[in-house]
């Protein structure tokens, strides 16, 4: 008894057509998702909703200083790049980098969410996960206070690689088209912003 099935190109080209819509719109739950998560980092350090900030930063005019505690407790002591990003962190909650940072957040959190923008919003949200795997450098071990090393579960992969390859994946399979506003998008923007 044969258990093989013929399938003729047809049905084949059928069958990942499908595959392939499905594909697609799963691509846009992604995109939300993981947009939300751009967004919601913006809304809770702006406002200080209480989960991951306390402190507001309410665009340079409250007392919390959104990059102030990733850069002076996140950094990897040990990194090769610790004193760079150590020396980013703002005194003030009005400093350039601050307002950097939030722009990139709001930036990718709307882009993403919406569906559009999303060349602009990947390749700027991937710049930021890639500055900050730069920063954790996971790679590096390091002592902590109480003379334990520390290191990361995994020398190379971490959340931002994760994160940046999904953003590039998304990207190059047009996800802002489905579940968003892309194909809208797409018709009154030039490529470059598409």
């Amino acid at each position: 008894m044969s258990t093989t099935v013929d399938l003729d190109a047809a049905s084949v080209e059928t069958s990942d057509r499908i595959t392939l819509s499905g594909a697609q719109k799963w691509a846009g739950v992604v995109r939300i998702l993981l947009g939300f998560t751009f967004l919601w980092a913006f809304l809770d350090k702006t406002f200080g909703l209480g989960y991951a900030t306390e402190k507001g930063w309410l665009f340079g005019a409250g007392e919390g200083n959104p990059t102030a505690g990733f850069l002076k407790f996140g950094v990897n002591p040990d990194g090769p790049f610790a004193s760079f990003f150590t020396g980013l962190a703002p005194s003030s909650s009005g400093a350039f980098i601050n307002w950097l940072f939030m722009g990139a957040l709001l930036g990718a959190g709307v882009g993403l969410v919406l569906g559009i923008g999303m060349r602009i919003s990947s390749i700027g949200a991937s710049i930021l996960l890639l500055s900050m795997w730069l920063a954790v450098a996971p790679w590096a071990k390091y002592v902590d206070q109480g003379g334990s090393t520390v290191a990361s579960n995994n020398p190379l992969l971490d959340e931002h690689i994760i994160y940046s390859a999904t953003l590039m994946l998304l990207m190059f399979c047009m996800a802002g088209r489905y579940w968003g506003l892309g194909r809208m998008w797409e018709k009154h923007v030039p490529f470059w912003l598409v």
